[in-house]
């Protein structure tokens, strides 16, 4: 594979410009060599990095998880245990979010089945809302956020 600019490397790795820039800032990317315009020129490694990158990100690794998922695989002869603890705290951080929206789901599901549909003066959902006495178990959203 030739040596592609910015835009290119982008488009073939499916990663915006500006997240490629952010990357760079970042030490996740090696800046790369510039042509004689002064553009970015990016190559076969460069592009798998970055695929690899998006990857772990549409899998909801942090960047700190990244960052030694990423020193990692500059290590090919390495143990995979660390790689290992990382998809596994991974795994557990989304059944943790799973139950939370569950517990939502279910707070939901039971203030619309005990709605009356009058006046929102009886209405369960305002009721809900107005109290959170009145709701059946655990919904956190805070168990929600990452």
């Amino acid at each position: 594979m030739r040596d592609v600019t910015i835009g290119e490397a982008a488009r073939e790795s499916g990663v915006k410009v500006t997240t490629i820039r952010f990357y760079e800032e970042r030490g996740l990317l090696s800046a790369p060599p510039r042509s004689e315009g002064g553009q970015r020129l990016y190559g076969a490694k460069d592009v798998a990095r970055l695929r690899f990158i998006r990857h772990a990100r549409d899998l909801g690794f942090d960047m700190a998880a990244l960052s030694d998922l990423l020193e990692l695989a500059g290590h090919p002869d390495a143990p995979c245990a660390h790689a290992d603890r990382l998809a596994e705290a991974r795994l557990e951080d989304v059944r943790r979010r799973i139950a939370a929206l569950q517990g939502l789901e279910k707070e939901l599901e039971r203030m619309l089945s005990a709605c009356r549909s009058g006046t929102v003066e009886s209405c369960a959902v305002m009721e809900s809302l107005s109290d959170h006495a009145h709701c059946d178990g655990p919904h956190d959203t805070d168990a929600l956020k990452g």
